[in-house]
């Protein structure tokens, strides 16, 4: 499993040498120039979403919409239901975007527009997150070519419980304040011998050198 670092674009060129670090994940909290390479955008929901800041963030990433690897739609922190509402209702405005779902506590009980969805995103409660229902979601995900991205990961032991899952890439506060020493352990002692296809393809878009 990769990183996408809510970082400035000096910081991902610094650790664009550690396999890990991938790209960049764009918000509209921190608001981050694009550094140029492969990356994804989060809504923001978590702390608050704002569609109109969410909004300028899609306006201004349009000419680098062939790098993005997924836009997380709207979503409501630990409702999955509310979340689909709210995927449904933006569903018009964003759909030229690659888009992401965000699971939230609920969604095994629930439909998923596999269809609509390039991507999963794995969000929800801490109890949730590390559950045997999100758990079947990414391993459905895999079964179905769909990209899987987990939020809010800050410790080693998650970190590799969804590398075994498969999970394509993740996100966390403690990722993005890592510093290069512990990115560099991480890189070895997590992804050492370890198949990396989108580590691949991030040196192909960015011409990026390991």
């Amino acid at each position: 499993m990769n990183i996408l670092l809510d970082a400035s674009p000096a910081r991902l060129q610094a650790t664009t040498h550690y396999p890990c670090v991938v790209g960049q994940l764009l918000t509209p909290l921190t608001n981050y120039r694009n550094w140029g390479g492969v990356f994804a955008m989060d809504n923001g929901g978590f702390s608050g979403f704002d569609g109109a800041a969410f909004r300028r963030l899609l306006a201004r990433q349009e000419t680098h919409k062939a790098e993005c690897l997924f836009v997380a739609a709207p979503d409501i922190v630990g409702n999955a239901r509310r979340t689909c509402e709210a995927f449904s209702h933006w569903y018009d405005e964003i759909h030229t975007w690659p888009l992401a779902l965000v699971a939230q506590d609920g969604l095994e009980n629930l439909p998923i527009p596999w269809h609509l969805i390039k991507a999963i995103f794995i969000g929800g409660s801490t109890e949730w997150k590390v559950s045997n229902a999100a758990a079947d979601i990414v391993r459905a995900a895999k079964i179905m070519d769909k990209y899987v991205h987990v939020g809010r990961v800050n410790e080693v032991r998650r970190f590799r419980h969804f590398a075994r899952l498969g999970a394509d890439t993740c996100d966390g506060s403690g990722l993005s304040r890592f510093s290069d020493e512990k990115l560099g352990a991480l890189s070895v002692g997590v992804t050492e011998g370890e198949h990396m296809p989108l580590f691949q393809k991030a040196v192909n878009a960015t011409g990026a050198n390991p």
